[in-house]
Formats: C-alpha cells, sequence, structure tokens
C-alpha cells in the first residue's frame, strides 16, 4: 500500500488566485462570486470586516511544549493573540464565505464565528456556497430576500 506524504512547507490546499477589477481573490470561486453580486447590483464589501472571536490574552501559567525543531521547554507566561475571522464578503444583511476545500483549522474557527454572530449579529443571514452552482442560488435566495 502506498502512502502520500506531504513535503514540508507545502500548502495543503493549492488555490488560484485571480484578479477583477484590481481586486486580488483568493479562488477563482471567490472572483466567480464577485461577478455575481457585481452583476446583480448587490452591495458588499470583499474582507471589509474582521470579527474578533476570542480576544487575546495573558497566559501567566507554566507551559512545557515541544514546536517544530526545538527541544521541550517553557513556553509559558506569554500573550495569547486573539482569534479572528474575516469572511469574504459582508454587508449589513448578509454574509458569504465561500469555500471550495477547507484546511483542518476551518471547522473549528467556522464554528466560533457562528457562535459570535448568534449573540452579536442575530439577524444577519449566513451563506457557505461550495461551488458555483452553490453561489448562483446564493445570489438568488439574497435577491429574493433582500431587493
Amino acid at each position: 500500500m502506498a502512502y502520500y506524504k506531504r513535503k514540508k512547507g507545502k500548502a495543503t490546499i493549492n488555490s488560484t488566485k485571480k484578479t477583477i477589477d484590481g481586486i486580488t481573490f483568493d479562488s477563482t470561486l471567490e472572483s466567480y462570486m464577485y461577478t455575481l453580486l457585481k452583476d446583480n447590483n448587490i452591495k458588499n464589501e470583499y474582507e471589509g470586516e474582521s470579527f474578533t472571536l476570542i480576544e487575546g490574552f495573558e497566559f501567566p501559567l507554566h507551559s512545557y511544549e515541544r514546536t517544530a525543531n526545538k527541544p521541550l521547554a517553557n513556553r509559558g507566561n506569554n500573550k495569547q493573540r486573539a482569534i479572528t475571522y474575516k469572511p469574504d464578503f459582508v454587508s449589513d444583511q448578509f454574509i458569504i464565505e465561500v469555500k471550495g476545500r477547507a484546511n483542518e483549522s476551518f471547522p473549528m474557527r467556522w464554528k466560533l464565528f457562528k457562535r459570535w454572530l448568534t449573540i452579536n449579529r442575530p439577524n444577519v443571514v449566513l451563506y457557505k456556497p461550495q461551488s458555483q452552482a452553490d453561489c448562483r442560488i446564493v445570489i438568488q435566495d439574497i435577491l429574493d430576500r433582500f431587493y
């Protein structure tokens, strides 16, 4: 049985960047969604808002950890960065996260983001299309719901 081993330093998901109207999108699916939104005159901002899901904090305790090629050492007593999330398209009425293939950290961040929205913006509609067909359905739903 052959096993596939990922090369060190190699990205796990390869998406093709695409530039439209001077905006560089992280994937062709994002650029497709942008084109649909623009063609239907739906107002939004591309990566216009970043949400802080968990605030940064001081970690005053000892924490013995091994990282990369470094030996086990006390890596505690430091500042932990905030966990933030920046969706692809944001408006007052909806948020769209275009996601072809998710990386390993996405499900946890997505769940935290949904919790944040439940508490802070309960009236927003959240979409996560994963294909061009999904993008077209999202556009139709936005047009039916808000326009």
